[in-house]
């Protein structure tokens, strides 16, 4: 965003004033998406789009309302303040609605964030080569014999945000990414598998032969999968997908859900919920992170915060309205889209304080589960009760053995977080990274 983009924010603002508005403020995101997909070599999907939308949101007393619109047209600004406010004032009222705290926000140092690549973006031309490369490759392991697709892209976005308070600031971010699927075996014997990888610089994104290597060797090694004998036993969450078991713990510790009493983890806090020495830390300032930010969406300075220290639940996920609802303050976990309000969220999520090697981490295991592939889901907010269609290979005598397939695991998701046992493979890699998860004693529907 250009400092016109923000001039014009204020405009806004200013239009929201004159209509009879108490307070507002107003966000502006441009983006620019280039992607393409092959499948078989042949080019299916091309793509390039820019777009402009802004968000306003105003205040009258204790009512608001939000509306957006598709650009930054000075002209407008009167009729859209005006319809904003005719919508705030029939709506009911709520307490707990309002700006950020000005004596929070502020903006880390963008540049130590290094959120965009200053490289040109790629033309469609390299993105298809790419896309045609990785799956090439994938197609050439041995056993491979079909595809579903590869793909390419890359997007910069830039965000504006203003308020009443006088906050005003901007950012850009860029990502690049490639991704690829195919299939071993024929008829009904086929197994599916991918890789993929996204980056904020092209420099760092990974080799297309080193994805397309990857995914064709793991749907070979897929082939033939059994069903596991139904029971209880240990299962270890690869690092692949165990980001999503610290997925519904950020879902249960969101204030939302927490002022909602909709959260398993309602009457926890100041509670073990982990076993000693884990950490959940939510960190915007990473460098070059896929979630990184220099303020969240209400202007409030980013900074880490430790939801779970040592074990314990420490902080819930605040934007400034769900902390009034607690009795708290914001710790600047808010983001919006430009047609909604404010909501508590994550960045660069991951679980730290892992100690066991992966090796040891089965080592000991006489039959269980290695999961690398999820599907599915049913989760009770309220109780933590847990069950996940589930895919990957049987442990035994402490080493992988066949591929497993159709089964599903189940457990409470109480329980399973304080039964943990991490490795110390752990990798930024997905925005929600977390390193490979034992957790005993889960129930396993097979054969």
């Amino acid at each position: 965003m250009s400092d016109t983009d923000l001039q014009l924010l204020q405009a806004l603002l200013d239009a929201a004033r004159k209509a009879g508005a108490d307070r507002a403020d107003a966000i502006a995101v441009s983006s620019t998406a280039i992607g393409a997909s092959c499948r078989k070599g042949v080019p299916e999907d091309l793509e390039h789009s820019e777009t402009t939308n802004i968000g306003l949101r105003v205040f009258v007393g204790q009512r608001s309302a939000t509306i957006s619109a598709t650009e930054l047209d000075p002209a407008r600004f009167a009729a859209l303040a005006g319809q904003a406010l005719a919508m705030a004032r029939v709506l009911p009222p709520d307490p707990h609605i309002g700006l950020g705290d000005p004596a929070t926000q502020g903006v880390y140092d963008s540049a130590l964030l290094d959120m965009a690549d200053p490289t040109p973006a790629p033309a469609l031309a390299a993105l298809v080569e790419r896309a045609r490369e990785t799956e090439e490759i994938a197609l050439a392991v041995a056993g491979v014999t079909n595809s579903n697709g590869a793909s390419a892209s890359y997007g910069r976005t830039h965000i504006a945000l203003a308020d009443s308070n006088g906050f005003a600031a901007d950012y850009a971010r860029t990502g690049h990414s490639t991704g690829v699927s195919v299939l071993a075996g024929t008829g009904a014997d086929m197994q599916r598998d991918y890789a993929g990888h996204s980056a904020v610089f092209l420099s760092d994104l990974e080799a297309a032969t080193k994805l397309g290597r990857e995914a064709g060797e793991r749907a070979v090694r897929r082939l033939n999968p059994i069903k596991p004998r139904t029971g209880t036993m240990p299962v270890i969450y690869d690092r692949r997908v165990s980001g999503s078991l610290i997925g519904h713990l950020a879902g249960a510790a969101n204030g939302s859900a927490i002022a909602r009493g909709t959260s398993f983890f309602s009457a926890k806090h100041g509670e073990r919920i982990l076993p000693a020495g884990l950490a959940l830390i939510d960190d915007p300032t990473r460098r070059r992170g896929l979630r990184s930010r220099p303020f969240d969406a209400e202007g409030f300075r980013a900074a880490p915060l430790s939801i779970v220290e040592d074990g314990i639940l420490k902080e819930w996920l605040l934007d400034t309205r769900t902390a009034r609802q607690l009795g708290l303050a914001s710790n600047g976990r808010a983001q919006r889209g430009v047609g909604s309000p404010p909501s508590p969220g994550a960045s660069n999520l991951y679980l730290a304080g892992g100690a066991h090697s992966v090796a040891s981490l089965m080592g000991d295991i006489k039959e269980g589960l290695w999961i690398e592939d999820l599907m599915g889901s049913s989760i009770n907010g309220l109780t933590g009760d847990y069950s996940r269609g589930a895919g990957g290979f049987m442990i035994r005598d402490g080493m992988l053995a066949e591929p497993i397939a159709e089964l599903t695991i189940a457990g409470n998701l109480i329980e399973m977080f304080l039964r943990m046992q991490v490795a110390d493979d752990l990798e930024f890699r997905r925005g929600t990274d977390a390193p490979s998860i034992r957790i005993d004693a889960m129930r396993v529907a097979g054969a």
